[in-house]
């Protein structure tokens, strides 16, 4: 077997040349309707173990490999990946479908999971990304990949020959939420700003033509049922920042993907707005220039700004790394 580390990695840096020219997943905010490419695919290999541990593989080589294809060997209950920038967690083996050999796979190891999405997979070989699009957690993807799809680079930094197929296996261990999944809660907006949702649960926020609040100011406007945050714990979140005057977009991680966030290091007023909210929650948070970048200010943020932020909680103590 080839070096496992250096193996993945080399996949990673292809990504990079790859991200001009491969469109990503077009699903986001659509409802999913999965369907394998190919219904027979299961036959191509005997594949057993537990979801998130390391499958035993036997392919039955060689494989043809003209057109690319997936199949679910096991479908998993958990919630799908409608977006392709929702984060989540993926193991994954690889092997020649010539001779059945293994290639690289990731550690299996839940100390050494990684975040990711379909988006970055997509990016890496888009393939994968069309593999994964829709799945559920709990799932167990079987893809076979042609040479053309997988790439001449990929295919030469693996060592496989320039006509040799691919063959895939992901699990997907764990799909985060890519947007608040709880109750509607009613507010007095009175004094506040105002959010709205796109389809796919990006927020827009208007601010009022009023002064801001003095004080930090808290309001649940979707209530999740999950596991209650507290001050130091970890967070996977979605959120857009604006500044109150000026009415700007100053930060969002929705284009880019869910970010994590380690709650002792946040300014005040954004720990002490998601402490005791829970999991699955959208909050609104409006804080105060001394609870926030203060006369300083920082990056988009001008000094003695009252910023405003609406955050989707997504989880706790996700995996605090990401391919990117």
């Amino acid at each position: 077997m080839r070096k496992t580390s250096a193996a993945l990695a080399t996949l990673a840096l292809a990504a990079v040349a790859l991200t001009g020219c491969a469109a990503g997943p077009s699903f986001d905010g659509a409802a999913c309707d999965r369907a394998a490419s190919s219904s027979g695919i299961a036959d191509l290999a005997d594949v057993s173990g537990e979801i998130g541990s390391k499958p035993d593989v036997g392919l039955f080589t060689p494989i043809g490999g003209e057109t690319s294809s997936f199949g679910d060997i096991v479908v998993g209950s958990g919630p799908a990946l409608t977006s392709s920038t929702q984060s989540a967690v993926f193991e994954f083996s690889l092997f020649s479908g010539k001779t059945g050999e293994p290639v690289a796979a990731t550690a299996y190891d839940e100390d050494s999971a990684q975040l990711a999405s379909v988006g970055y997979w997509a990016q890496t070989v888009p393939a994968f990304g069309s593999a994964l699009e829709c799945a559920t957690e709990g799932s167990r993807v079987l893809t076979v990949v042609s040479p053309e799809d997988f790439g001449a680079q990929n295919l030469t930094s693996f060592g496989l020959d320039e006509d040799e197929p691919v063959v895939a296996v992901f699990d997907v261990v764990k799909a985060y939420p890519s947007r608040a999944e709880g109750a509607l809660q009613y507010n007095d907006a009175s004094g506040m700003p105002t959010v709205v949702r796109a389809p796919d649960g990006r927020p827009g926020i208007i601010v009022p033509d009023s002064d801001a609040p003095a004080e930090l100011e808290v309001q649940t406007l979707i209530k999740g049922d999950g596991e209650k945050v507290a001050e130091d714990d970890t967070l996977l979140v979605n959120y857009t920042g604006v500044t109150w005057d000026d009415r700007e977009v100053f930060d969002s991680s929705w284009d880019r993907g869910a970010a994590t966030f380690d709650m002792a290091s946040l300014i005040p007023g954004f720990t002490q707005g998601l402490t005791g909210q829970t999991v699955g929650s959208q909050v609104l948070i409006v804080v105060p220039p001394e609870l926030g970048y203060g006369e300083a200010g920082t990056g988009g943020v001008p000094g003695n700004a009252t910023l405003v932020f609406v955050v989707d909680i997504l989880g706790i103590d996700p995996p605090t790394t990401a391919q990117q």
